[in-house]
């Protein structure tokens, strides 16, 4: 296909990558064959350019929706530095700046505008478009659009019409995050039946996950941070208050902490924001109001002081941590308070019953993977429909649980799943298994099965918890799309057979050993390299400062620790370093290679 060798060339020459990643490809040809698609893809992965190589080859205007000002502008600096002329229209900048980037948009000169959702749907900003050669829409955060999402924003529900108003230009939906039923509710609301979906796999090896009962929460964040010293991460916390009291904790131990919350005066969260991007080795303390489109490669980990909401929020989360591929960590403190509050959180919401539940459901999801007895990137993976072997890169893999045989048990609640039709909740079972006479198990007369009052032994939580490993384990399955009944899968039916055996985590408030790992990029550099790799980021700092714009969008560590190994003499040498295009070549050739002899020099004078 002439069009994908163009695509090939696009990637080489202006971004200055070898290859295409698993997935995009495929993507692009599609996009580019003029069918609308929905891509998952995982955090790192090169979402961006599977949109950005099909703009710079269709002729015409690919508009590009992003949920953040922040991120368009990082974006947009990011292309002109590749020496592609995109553009943004957004709140952040003046009138007379705003008009100038769409006068070059109308008259061609730049084949890409990023915009946001509540200003690209006005009716005179579709009309303008109308009188455009408009070729692709790209939706970025797609998750944003799906009322089964866990981040849904109402402002991108009316991006659901664009098809009624452009019938004949496609749209390109990417995510990082989410589940089947979010995927099918996006795909369904964008471009019904006339579309492709694509999932890339949602597995980041890189990242160690692991996940600890909460005991001494100030020491045990305090021996994580300090276990990553000189490294940049993020801290989620529950609240606006608990977010202030970490960061001053942080700060009075020596840490340079910043918050980041909702309640905080929008220069103040821009600032940190800036500041959290800019800087190396800071650390972000936050709500869940910081985070979406955070594209800051080199987050070395990600700590949750406090229970996510669900599944795929903490898949997002996690997420932002080693988007360089680099080794990074993700660490969990959970407790019983958190359950308690986020349960508050789902009642006290302004949705209907049928939302609530439904968030109640990915509730328990989550807190069946906090209680996983076994892997926790295989419970994670199954979460969103993949199978895996046991990664070896999570604490329950490094360090595995104390674990009892609770196959007696697993068959006592499957044979009363079975018998009261798969349908029910795991209250209800627990109330059967444990002789309880309400009026549900009356009314169904379940007090008359066999297994009515065969567990009393085991305390109400020590059955939730169990249950909830079934679900983890993929014993059972959890319909939340439903009722949040209980049904038993194939590998359920095995432990009835008697062909399996099940083991469940009893106390998994053992204590987490953070091993301090050295700097990622430089990892497989020799002293002289990791030397010149310092070097070089000071310099890739000067010139960030210089042009306003985050370190990473200059180069990313890959690219400085490439240069570092290679040592590149001339520009042709230095076209040939890691995501180094011709633009680049013009733009930074010159300074870094000054820096590298000067390096050199230096060295060989010693």
């Amino acid at each position: 296909m002439p069009q994908i060798k163009q695509a090939n060339a696009i990637l080489r020459d202006t971004f200055g990558y070898d290859r295409f990643r698993p997935g995009q490809e495929e993507i692009i040809a599609t996009i580019l064959d003029g069918t609308s698609i929905l891509a998952v893809m995982p955090t790192g992965s090169g979402k961006s350019l599977c949109f950005q190589i099909p703009a710079l080859i269709m002729d015409g205007l690919t508009v590009v929706v992003s949920p953040l000002v922040a991120l368009m502008e990082d974006q947009v600096a990011a292309l002109r530095l590749a020496g592609v002329p995109a553009e943004t229209i957004n709140s952040s900048r003046a009138y007379e700046n705003n008009a100038d980037s769409w006068r070059r948009v109308a008259a061609g000169a730049s084949p890409i505008l990023y915009i946001s959702p509540e200003r690209l749907m006005t009716e005179r900003m579709l009309t303008a478009l109308s009188k455009l050669p408009l070729r692709l829409f790209a939706i970025d955060e797609a998750h944003c659009i799906s009322r089964w999402g866990p981040a849904f924003r109402p402002e991108y529900q009316d991006l659901q019409h664009l098809t009624e108003r452009f019938p004949k230009v496609p749209v390109a939906a990417m995510t990082a995050t989410a589940d089947n039923s979010t995927r099918a509710d996006i795909a369904q609301r964008l471009f019904g039946e006339k579309g492709r979906t694509f999932v890339s796999g949602f597995d980041r090896p890189n990242i160690r996950i692991g996940v600890t009962l909460r005991k001494n929460w100030k020491r045990q964040l305090l021996d994580f941070v300090a276990a990553h010293h000189g490294a940049s991460g993020i801290v989620y916390c529950l609240s606006r208050r608990k977010t202030e009291e970490v960061a001053t904790y942080l700060s009075e131990n020596g840490i340079t902490a910043l918050s980041y919350h909702a309640g905080m005066h929008a220069d103040d969260r821009n600032r940190n924001q800036d500041r959290f991007m800019t800087e190396p080795s800071l650390v972000m303390v936050a709500t869940i109001a910081f985070g979406m489109g955070i594209d800051k490669p080199d987050v070395r980990y990600v700590f949750h002081a406090n229970l996510p909401g669900n599944m795929e929020a903490y898949y997002q989360e996690i997420g932002r941590a080693g988007r360089d591929r680099a080794p990074a960590e993700a660490m969990m403190l959970y407790g019983l308070d958190d359950i308690r509050m986020r349960r508050m959180f789902i009642d006290e919401e302004d949705t209907d019953t049928d939302h609530k539940r439904r968030e109640h459901k990915r509730l328990d999801a989550m807190i069946a993977f906090c209680e996983a007895p076994a892997c926790r990137r295989r419970a994670l993976l199954a979460y969103f429909g993949e199978d895996t072997d046991p990664c070896g890169n999570c604490d329950t893999c490094l360090d595995p649980p104390d674990l009892a045989d609770g196959t007696e048990q697993a068959e006592q609640v499957i044979t009363t799943c079975r018998a009261t039709g798969q349908v029910f909740g795991q209250a209800h079972l627990i109330d059967i298994l444990r002789g309880a006479d309400t009026e549900k198990v009356r009314k169904f007369d379940h007090d008359q099965l066999p297994t009515h009052g065969i567990g009393t032994a085991l305390s109400k939580d020590a059955w939730r918890s169990l249950i909830r490993q079934m679900v983890s384990t993929g014993l059972l399955d959890l319909d939340i799309q439903g009722h949040g009944g209980l049904s038993v899968t194939a590998k359920g039916t095995a432990i009835t057979d008697g062909h399996e055996r099940f083991e469940y985590r009893v106390e998994s408030a053992k204590p987490s050993a953070h091993a301090k790992r050295p700097a990622p990029a430089a990892a497989d550099l020799d002293d002289a390299e990791s030397k010149l790799f310092l070097v070089l980021k000071a310099l890739r700092l000067r010139l960030a400062h210089a042009q306003r714009v985050p370190p990473y969008v200059i180069f990313p560590d890959k690219a400085l620790a490439d240069m570092a190994r290679r040592q590149p003499r001339t520009p042709d040498d230095f076209a040939q370093i890691h995501g180094v295009g011709k633009a680049k070549v013009e733009k930074f050739a010159s300074p870094f290679l000054q820096e590298i002899a000067g390096f050199l020099g230096d060295t060989s004078d010693a």
